[in-house]
């Protein structure tokens, strides 16, 4: 029996930052992501993002190689700073032109776009006008997204609205959205990210009434360290801060009780209108997104446990909340070259999860290992890890198909090589393998991976082989 739908959209990911390059090109202005390899703090001997993959110049390429691999659809972000050039609005031609000549090609190869509207690359004339915390934030993108909308809609199927918007929140120095952590302003930073894509979704269905949208945070189920009735409250806690706070404002239109109780304590102020609370409510998305690479362990913290902590917090691990939680290893899981943990299964338990709590139907945008390919000198990249990574998420997201989870898509962690945030160029993720190194751009070649091959064969079979 046939595990996937027969209109399963079998896919890929990327975003607009780390493969398109050409930072200075097509009329684009700067955006904070820009300016990531310049800063002192950047880890060293790590490429920023001004060439990342050329894709700008080899989206043709790119596109046909997709198409040879068979996809039936691929996930990009739209930059924010290559369509819109200052505070006051004004488009970029060159950037629509851009888009539309990809969206286009993807079309005639018959591959759906799936289109991200904001992928963390925020235009530096909006972090000068308050920032993403800032009054005016939800302004500017909701002007954005009706520019995307009149121009793209046509065209568009499936529209994401925010990537990993949880993300943003929780390392909001990490992206540069605040110059430190700073809880009171995250908090603001959620508020208005929320309010933000709620807005994008109503003008998605003024504009574009047939399209679907929804959110694309990242999303993991949680464990309890121990059967100790704390760490069980750990493991709600990180949930609720981690997972369900930003899913229940865009599917549910409000904040938990719990939640806000929790902000209280802090001796934060954290007030929402009622015509906030009107916008959150009409904004409802018609399926949920979400990117998966591993679950997270959680216990309440102690003294010693605060103190044996050595891992450092990314998207994936090392969460501390003293008096609240703290996210802990897993022996029982193997780890990437990398450091994240891999949880096949968690991918089936996450699925269920969130289907259970929103009853809509859902797509994964990104799920992927990261790693050091190498390139033989007969020209092959041989990636068993990375087939092997595929073959088991795929196997529960089958089963997880099987227990009665409604899917629209996968589209894994990337199409092609791209510049991670943190690791640059080395920590690879693309079926396909972009001939760069951090600093040597060597000739940008496009070369066929083993897993681009494997991925191949089992799109033309619709799953049944795996």
């Amino acid at each position: 029996m046939n595990k996937f739908p027969k209109n399963f959209l079998w896919g890929a990911s990327t975003s607009a930052y780390q493969v398109e390059g050409c930072i200075t090109e097509g009329g684009k202005v700067p955006s904070t992501m820009d300016l990531y390899g310049d800063k002192p703090n950047y880890p060293k001997g790590i490429t920023g993002f001004k060439e990342a993959s050329e894709h700008y110049k080899n989206w043709k390429i790119d596109v046909e190689m997709m198409a040879k691999m068979g996809l039936k659809s691929y996930r990009f972000s739209i930059s924010w700073p290559r369509i819109i050039k200052n505070s006051k609005g004004e488009i970029n031609p060159e950037g629509i032109k851009f888009y539309n000549n990809l969206i286009d090609e993807l079309l005639k190869n018959k591959i759906e776009p799936v289109v991200t509207m904001f992928h963390f690359d925020i235009p530096l004339f909006v972090m000068e006008d308050g920032g993403v915390h800032g009054e005016n934030f939800v302004k500017h993108f909701e002007l954005y997204a009706e520019v995307l909308l009149k121009n793209f809609g046509s065209k568009i199927n499936y529209w994401l609205t925010i990537n990993e918007l949880n993300v943003l929140v929780m390392m909001a120095a990490g992206f540069e959205v605040l110059e430190k952590q700073d809880f009171t302003n995250q908090l603001k930073v959620l508020h208005n990210l929320n309010l933000a894509q709620a807005k994008a979704i109503i003008k998605c269905k003024e504009i574009c009434p047939k399209a679907k949208i929804g959110p694309a945070p990242n999303i993991s189920t949680v464990y309890a360290n121990t059967c100790k009735p704390e760490d069980y409250t750990a493991k709600l806690n990180i949930d609720m801060i981690r997972n369900w706070v930003y899913l229940d404002a865009v599917c549910k239109g409000t904040y938990s009780k719990v939640f806000l109780n929790f902000v209280k304590s802090m001796g934060i102020k954290f007030e929402v209108s009622k015509e906030e609370l009107e916008t959150l409510s009409k904004g409802k998305p018609d399926f949920i997104a979400f990117n998966y690479y591993s679950t997270m362990t959680a216990q309440m913290p102690t003294d010693e446990a605060l103190k044996e902590n050595t891992e450092k917090f990314d998207q994936q691990k090392g969460l501390v909340l003293p008096g609240f939680g703290m996210a802990t290893k897993n022996p029982n899981l193997q780890k990437t070259q990398f450091g994240w943990e891999i949880d096949p299964v968690g991918f089936r338990n996450t699925l269920r999860e969130v289907y259970d709590r929103y009853s809509l139907p859902m797509m994964i945008t990104e799920n992927g290992i990261g790693a050091k390919d190498i390139l033989t000198e007969d020209g092959k990249i041989h990636d068993d890890y990375r087939i092997e990574y595929y073959q088991k998420h795929i196997e529960q997201m089958g089963l997880a198909i099987q227990d009665g989870v409604e899917m629209i898509g996968y589209m894994p962690w990337s199409a092609i090589d791209l510049v991670s945030t943190h690791e640059g160029i080395s920590k690879r993720y693309g079926f396909i393998y972009v001939n760069r190194d951090e600093f040597d751009l060597k000739d940008m070649k496009r070369i066929e991976k083993d897993s681009y091959y494997w991925y191949k064969e089992l799109i033309k079979t619709n799953g049944e082989n795996i």
